[in-house]
This record gives structure tokens, C-alpha cells and sequence, in this order.
């Protein structure tokens, strides 16, 4: 399969989506800046963009060449007055800001911060994206806070409420790229680990394959990552689509598939992992035997 760059023609993603092509959004910007050094926990500020450009720019290039379509920009709390919560948990602020959104007649896309309880009002998902497409909104989903298995399963909930109130839009879906079975309601903030000791629970780019296929087959079409996707989490969503896309991303001439690069390993039991069927059966250790498997949120 060829590698992504040869010249395409500029399509709006409203075309993109409605001729059922795939858009790979991006992942990380926060805590992958904080880890390298660029951006401060606690406030989430996003001065990196003014201090240190060049950082801020090669991780929307890494995003780039792991297959990302869209790349958003780092604006994360960067508000005059830095809302007290800039996520969506409510359904009734995400419908305020789809309403002014459309008065500068482009394609909305909203995402809400919620799981399978729904928002902070007891909203459900369902409910939620109603609320969002009578509003205008022309691509509904959900984002960060929860991992991919949970985020799936609100999307589901969010399809299954637009189907029964006859409505249509396009699916979007942005989760972290942790194991996060054991959040509440209010998300991975809540657990002991958030945010330094979260990298135990990252997940694998084998899991982010069978994300991303998982979610294509659900029928979403927009699929990325928020906090702890990393640009090899993208490339994964990026490889697993490839047969749906027709290409392959550019960092992909550096990454066999499935492993197919340890074939030239010089030790035979390395050389008999090159194979889809051992990483996709693979149950990961996490060599830390003291340690439980889950946490209970603090809130």
C-alpha cells in the first residue's frame, strides 16, 4: 500500500465525512507538552504556544505525519478569563455554543466531556447529542476524560438517541489514550494516579488499532485521541483505516505492520513475534506485582 503524499484535492470535512470518508483528528497537546517539558500542571496553561513555538509546532508536525487530517489548535485555557471549566459537562452550555458557533455559518463540530451516565445534570448521551444537532451542530460526539472502551460505549448511546428521534449527524470521537475502566462520572481527573502517575495505564498501539476499528464499525467516521494519545497512537488509528483510506500514513515507512520488522531480529523467539496474531492476543504485563489493576476515584 502507498505511503500518504501525493496531491489531493481540498475537500471541507463536511464533504469528507458525507461521502463516508475517514477523518483522523489528532491526540495529546497538554500532557504530552507537560512531559516534555513545555506546559505546567495545574492551570494547563497553553503559553508554550508564545514560549516555545517550535515544540508546540513539531508535535502538530508528528501528529501530521502519523496520519492526523485535523489538527486543532492549542488554545486549551488560553481564555482572558480561563472558564472555570472548559470542557463540556453540561449539555445546555455545549447547545449556548453551538448556537453562536453557527452565526459564522461553518460546519460545527461539538464534543462533550461525558461517559455513559451522561452529563453533569443526568443528561443522557442520547439526550445530549439531540440537544446538540436540534441545535445545529453538524458532527456530535465525545472527548477526553475517559478512555476508548467507555468513550465507544457513549458513543453508542449518543447514535442510538439520534436514531430514535429521527435525526442524523456525523460521529465524532476523541478519548485518552489510557485504561480507564475504573473512572466515575467525573472522568480520569478524578483517580489518585491523575496526572503523574498515569503512565501504568497507557494504552498500547495494538489497543488503539482495535479502537479504531471498533469505532469505524460503529459507524463514526471522525476518530482521534485527546490526553496520552501520542503520535504513534494516531499512526495505529491511522494503519488499522489504511484498507478504508487507500493509503498509509508517513511515519508508517518506519513502523512494519503488526510487527513485521522484527523479522530481521537476530534472536528467532524475537523474530516469532513479527506476527498480528501474537500482539493482538497479548495481555501485557505491567511489572509492578504490588500494584493494583484499579483505582477508586477520589470525588
Amino acid at each position: 500500500m502507498a505511503l500518504a503524499g501525493s496531491p489531493r484535492a481540498k475537500k471541507g470535512i463536511l464533504e469528507r465525512l458525507d461521502s463516508g470518508e475517514v477523518v483522523i483528528g489528532d491526540g495529546s497537546f497538554l500532557i504530552t507538552l507537560e512531559k516534555r517539558g513545555y506546559v505546567k500542571a495545574g492551570l494547563w496553561t497553553s503559553e508554550a504556544v508564545v514560549e516555545h513555538p517550535n515544540a508546540v509546532r513539531q508535535l502538530h508536525m508528528e501528529f501530521l505525519r502519523a496520519g492526523s487530517n485535523v489538527m486543532q489548535t492549542f488554545t486549551f485555557s488560553a481564555s482572558e478569563d480561563k472558564m472555570e471549566s472548559q470542557y463540556f459537562e453540561h449539555a445546555e452550555e455545549a447547545v449556548w455554543a453551538v448556537e453562536v458557533l453557527k452565526e459564522a455559518r461553518k460546519p460545527v463540530a461539538a464534543t462533550m466531556c461525558i461517559g455513559p451516565e451522561g452529563d453533569m445534570h443526568g443528561v443522557t448521551p442520547g439526550e445530549c447529542a439531540v440537544k446538540l444537532v436540534k441545535a445545529g451542530a453538524s458532527i456530535v460526539g465525545v472527548n477526553c476524560r475517559f478512555g476508548p472502551w467507555t468513550s465507544l460505549k457513549t458513543m453508542r448511546l449518543m447514535k442510538e438517541g439520534l436514531w430514535a428521534a429521527g435525526l442524523k449527524a456525523h460521529l465524532m470521537v476523541q478519548p485518552l489514550g489510557f485504561h480507564m475502566p475504573d473512572c466515575g462520572k467525573g472522568g480520569f481527573v478524578d483517580l489518585p494516579e491523575y496526572p503523574f502517575a498515569l503512565e501504568p495505564r497507557v494504552a498500547t498501539r495494538w489497543d488503539i488499532q482495535k479502537y479504531a476499528r471498533e469505532a469505524y464499525n460503529l459507524g463514526i467516521r471522525y476518530i482521534g485521541g485527546c490526553c496520552g494519545f501520542e503520535p504513534y497512537h494516531i499512526r495505529a488509528i491511522a494503519e488499522e483505516l489504511a484498507p478504508e483510506r487507500g493509503f498509509l500514513p508517513l511515519s508508517s515507512d518506519k513502523h512494519g505492520s503488526w510487527g513485521s520488522g522484527l523479522n530481521t531480529h537476530t534472536k528467532p523467539w524475537i523474530r516469532a513475534r513479527a506476527r498480528r496474531e501474537y500482539w493482538e492476543n497479548l495481555l501485557p504485563a505491567s511489572g509492578r506485582p504490588f500494584c493494583p489493576s484499579l483505582s477508586k476515584p477520589d470525588a
